[in-house]
């Protein structure tokens, strides 16, 4: 994932496990200054995650000069990130001309536990 220096992604340390047409696969350490009091990864950024994970996928499905936006996310957090890495890996449920769904599992690799489950739509936004 290319981001610009300095921006916030950047200093989160994303990091690319598979990068294809079919699957996104992103993990995100979990250190210390990503927790919460009680020593899982923040909630918010296991939706950053995920997010990012989905829309990256979503995007390759669209035509030239179209983009994705999130239009919806519904997760179910099931278990916290307490080791980590946490690893979202996105699958494709449709992609459509106008709109895009995407399956995403966010597992905590060292517990080989599965943390969250989520879907997210995507608009697909045509050429300004």
């Amino acid at each position: 994932m290319q981001v610009t220096p300095g921006h916030l992604f950047a200093q989160m340390d994303f990091r690319d496990v598979v990068d294809s047409d079919e699957r996104m696969v992103i993990e995100l350490d979990n250190r210390p200054d990503l927790v919460n009091r009680r020593g899982a990864l923040q909630g918010g950024l296991v939706a950053t995650l995920i997010d990012i994970a989905a829309g990256r996928l979503a995007d390759r499905h669209v035509g030239p000069g179209q983009d994705v936006t999130t239009a919806d996310m519904t997760i179910h957090y099931l278990a916290p990130v307490l080791e980590g890495p946490a690893r979202a890996e996105a699958t494709v449920v449709r992609a459509g001309r106008r709109l895009s769904v995407i399956a995403v599992d966010v597992t905590d690799v060292s517990r080989d536990r599965l943390a969250a489950r989520a879907t997210v739509s995507f608009a697909v936004l045509d050429p300004r």
